[in-house]
C-alpha cells in the first residue's frame, strides 16, 4: 500500500506542476467518472494544446483491487465538429488485489496479494459541452499486464467537469 501512496502523491506533483495550456478544445483540466470495466475516477490535464496527461484511479467489478493508470494523449479535432476531439495514447499502470478476491478457490496462489504493472494503449472520442461546463467521451483501453501475462481490453464512458 506504500507503493500505492507514493504512486497516488507522484500523479497529484505532476498533475499540479503541469504547465497549464489551453487545449484546441477549449479546457485545461477535467476532473470526473469512468464507467466501464474498470471503472472510477479520472483527471485529465493538458500540457500542451494538444497533449495532455490523464490519471484514471479505477477499481474492477470482478475482481476487487486499486489500479492507477497514468496515460500520455494526443488530441485532434474529430470530424470538423467543434469541440469534437479525438485522443489516442499510450501509458502504464499499476494495480493491487487481494488474492482471494483475485483467483478462484481451485487456485494455488488463492491467499496472495497480488500486484500487476503493465502497459496501456488508450483510443477515444470526447466532446466539449460549452454551455455547461462538461466533457462526455468513450474510449477503448487495451492494456498488457506484465508480470502475470495476458492482454486484456478495457472500454468506457467518462463524464468530466472541466475548468
Amino acid at each position: 500500500m506504500k507503493t500505492f501512496t507514493k504512486l497516488t502523491i507522484a500523479l497529484a506533483i505532476i498533475l499540479l506542476s503541469a504547465i497549464g495550456a489551453q487545449a484546441q478544445s477549449g479546457y485545461t483540466t477535467g476532473i470526473g467518472l469512468r464507467g466501464g470495466i474498470a471503472s472510477g475516477l479520472t483527471v485529465k490535464h493538458f500540457i500542451k494544446s494538444d497533449a495532455a496527461i490523464e490519471g484514471i484511479l479505477s477499481t474492477g467489478f470482478k475482481y476487487r483491487g486499486t489500479v492507477l493508470t497514468v496515460l500520455y494523449e494526443k488530441h485532434a479535432q474529430a470530424f470538423s465538429v467543434s469541440g469534437l476531439q479525438w485522443y489516442y495514447g499510450i501509458g502504464g499502470h499499476v494495480g493491487f488485489w487481494n488474492g482471494h478476491d483475485y483467483y478462484d478457490r481451485h487456485h494455488k496462489h488463492y491467499g496472495d496479494d497480488v500486484v500487476a504493472l503493465g502497459v496501456d494503449g488508450i483510443l477515444g472520442l470526447e466532446y466539449y459541452i460549452r454551455d455547461i461546463p462538461f466533457t462526455i467521451g468513450a474510449d477503448v483501453k487495451p492494456y498488457f499486464n506484465i508480470p502475470r501475462g495476458g492482454g486484456y481490453w478495457d472500454s468506457a464512458l467518462h463524464v468530466r467537469y472541466v475548468f
